[in-house]
């Protein structure tokens, strides 16, 4: 099947081949001409299947009839953040080259002022998130009364996001009689009820079954240990380790971890960049762009970048953290394996990951593979530290703690020294034993006995042992340094 055999109008299939593409994808070919036939329509696809071209061509043909008036958008699209709000106004810069269509962008991080004076011209495309869009409506600077179609896109972001209180005001602010197109990825029992309570005799296009998984990606899993060095190193280990690595994302669950990790990589010489929720927004677009571009072949992010992103040529995704929510695997690992193109994944998985992991493979109905011995076949390590000689590092020093508190050197690529050389340089240095004092008190509390003097002069150590022999006298009081202040005379007032 060709995009002319979809209805499509002359400009729009012009476009699309001039952007190379022959063929629609599943989800194309099925929810387009649903769309051109004015329906309701809700699309279940797995990431990286063309959803965001599902609607944009269609809307693109509708537009072309009917004009734009001020404050009173004709069409609104719905994304949770704002790199898919601009990734979407991109996809209509690309297939609309054709088209004179005005397309407004109301996003967080950007000046009311310019985006104001584009909504008071008029404009047909409003693509929003819904924070910044309440905040145009309340102040009186928009109208939604004239929107003809409405789309929500990644809903069960949305969901997530805490987003669904807004969306279900704003479309009780859009007209009753809209057309109304719903995506997800995923379908949970929430997100259905907002379907059955937004669509009007929907057409249902589901492409895949929900939550699962594009058969292009190889899917890995690493055991690794509970601490946060332990997991830095297998991470630089499987970067290093992977052959055919052109680019990566590697996603975390929270924020300060993805700050600290792009630090460490960074310092071990990886060129990587980071995006996260509290990055302003020029800092944010900045990070994608010197990904896209390959000038920072790693991205370091937080879920912030896991749902819809169209980087098509990502070849592997590492989940430094394995997440909390079993969707979110399905959407992180969709950031690879992109329009048929080949992917691989890898999670990390340390102690007290099973249950997580154990949700991950039900929700995808099928078990992930281990990437050499898994969790129960790994050795477990005593505290924090790799004895015997072994690897680690402690907070990307170059040191590392061992048992028995010193700090033993590693070299710059994070392994540490040879055991027997290790262990020479841990052993204590044997001391002399001490000279025999003059006076022991007998009938002292073990305690007090035991309880080394730290008096002037001693040159004391933490485990409190001098290493001054020849001091073998005792120091009663403050010595011979008594302080002046405490030889001044103090004058006494005789009684009267």
């Amino acid at each position: 099947m060709s995009f002319a055999e979809l209805g499509l109008s002359e400009k729009v299939q012009q476009a699309v081949s001039s952007a190379g593409y022959t063929e629609p994808t599943p989800i194309q070919a099925q929810a387009i001409p649903h769309v051109l036939a004015r329906k309701d329509v809700l699309g279940i696809a797995q990431t990286g299947t063309g959803k965001t071209a599902a609607f944009t061509l269609p809307m693109l043909t509708l537009l072309e009839t009917g004009r734009a008036r001020a404050r009173m958008p004709r069409t609104l699209i719905l994304e949770p953040t704002r790199e898919l709000a601009a990734q979407v106004e991109d996809n209509f810069d690309k297939y609309g080259i054709n088209h004179k269509l005005s397309v407004a962008l109301l996003i967080g991080g950007v000046s009311f002022g310019d985006q104001d004076a584009k909504i008071t011209r008029g404009v047909d495309v409003l693509i929003a998130t819904p924070g910044r869009l309440l905040d145009h409506f309340e102040r009186g600077k928009l109208l939604l009364t004239g929107v003809e179609l409405l789309v929500i896109d990644e809903a069960d972001r949305m969901l997530d996001m805490g987003f669904i209180p807004d969306i279900e005001r704003i479309v009780k602010l859009v007209p009753f009689t809209r057309q109304t197109l719903f995506f997800s990825a995923t379908m949970p029992p929430e997100i259905q009820r907002l379907a059955d309570a937004f669509l009007h005799n929907p057409v249902k296009v589901e492409v895949a079954r929900a939550a699962s998984t594009a058969s292009t990606i190889t899917q890995r899993l690493v055991a690794t240990g509970r601490e946060d060095f332990e997991k830095r190193e297998t991470l630089r280990e499987l970067i290093n380790s992977a052959t055919d690595l052109q680019n990566a994302i590697v996603f975390c669950n929270r924020k300060r971890d993805v700050a600290v990790l792009h630090r460490s990589l960074q310092k071990h010489g990886f060129a990587a960049a980071a995006l996260h929720g509290d990055m302003d927004q020029h800092a944010r677009m900045a990070a994608l762009d010197s990904f896209r571009t390959g000038e920072m072949p790693i991205l370091v992010a937080s879920d912030v970048a896991a749902r819809g992103l169209d980087i098509p040529a990502v070849s592997h995704v590492f989940n430094y953290d394995i997440p909390h929510h079993a969707e979110d695997y399905v959407h992180r690992i969709g950031r690879t394996g992109r329009a048929g193109r080949a992917g691989q994944s890898f999670t990390l998985v340390g102690p007290g990951d099973e249950k997580s992991l154990a949700a991950i493979e039900k929700l995808i109905g099928q078990p992930v593979e281990w990437q050499g011995p898994t969790l129960a076949e790994r050795p477990q390590l005593e505290g924090s530290s790799r004895r015997r000689g072994g690897r680690g590092e402690r907070g990307d020093r170059g040191e590392e703690r061992s048992s028995r508190g010193r700090k033993v050197k590693v070299r710059s690529s994070g392994r540490s020294q040879e055991p027997a050389e290790a262990a020479r340089e841990e052993a204590p240095a044997p001391r002399p034993a001490p000279a025999p004092r003059e006076e022991q008190p007998s009938r002292a509390p073990r305690r007090d006995r035991d309880r080394p003097e730290r008096g002037r002069g001693s040159d004391q150590g933490y485990q409190g042992r001098s290493r001054r022999d020849d001091d073998d006298e005792r120091v009663i009081g403050l010595g011979d340094h008594v302080p002046a202040f405490l030889m001044r005379p103090v004058p006494v007032k005789k009684a009267k």
